[in-house]
């Protein structure tokens, strides 16, 4: 999880690296390849945290912007940024007010991140706004699960969100981005990825509506 907005974290940054290592490495590898697959000229990297899609949109011969409002993930971010040697437009805002004009990107990317948002509907709105006709809108991203799964994370979201971030465990993201009256899906798929309470995933590509 990302932060997208709301205060600063300075424990939960210094902690997300770590914590996340092995599954970077192992589970996510193949998705984060999967959304930076074929980019368009001008991508933005929606609530980047540390910069955990950095290493995938290196090399890509895209102009790479990105916005992260928590100050401690942005400057890991930058860093991470300079160690790759790709040059990041990297600003400090949250997903519900992006400070882009309209129609400016080819594609925009949200990795785990629409959990942590405050106004989830609002921040599609902008996806949908700063995306230019015909331009993709590219996921992955934890969602509400069925069954004893489901209770489990209710049971535990309220400790969840003080301590990770914000993070909201029980969202239905998929039919959020599903029926926005802006894209047309391309792909939708469900994962069992991951373990519980953060579990299951889902991926996908919505195309802007010309």
């Amino acid at each position: 999880m990302t932060v997208s907005d709301g205060p600063d974290h300075p424990l939960f940054a210094a902690i997300y690296d770590p914590v996340t290592a092995v599954a970077e490495r192992t589970l996510l590898r193949p998705h984060r390849q999967y959304l930076a697959r074929d980019l368009g000229e001008t991508v933005l990297d929606l609530g980047a945290g540390t910069g955990a899609m950095f290493p995938f949109l290196a090399g890509s011969g895209s102009a790479i912007h990105a916005v992260e409002p928590d100050g401690h993930m942005r400057r890991q971010a930058a860093e991470r940024a300079r160690s790759l040697g790709l040059a990041v437009a990297l600003r400090s805002a949250g997903a519900a007010d992006l400070p882009y004009a309209d129609d400016t990107f080819d594609t925009v990317i949200a990795s785990m991140v629409f959990c942590t948002i405050g106004d989830p509907e609002g921040a599609l709105d902008e996806v949908a706004r700063v995306l230019e006709p015909g331009g993709e809108f590219r996921f992955l991203e934890h969602v509400a699960d069925d069954g004893w799964r489901e209770r489990v994370q209710r049971a535990v979201a309220p400790l969840w969100r003080r301590l990770a971030g914000g993070c909201h465990l029980t969202r239905r993201t998929a039919a959020l981005f599903a029926a926005h009256p802006a894209f047309d899906v391309l792909e939708l798929e469900r994962r069992t990825l991951g373990v519980t309470p953060i579990r299951p995933f889902v991926r996908g590509r919505l195309r802007k509506r010309a």
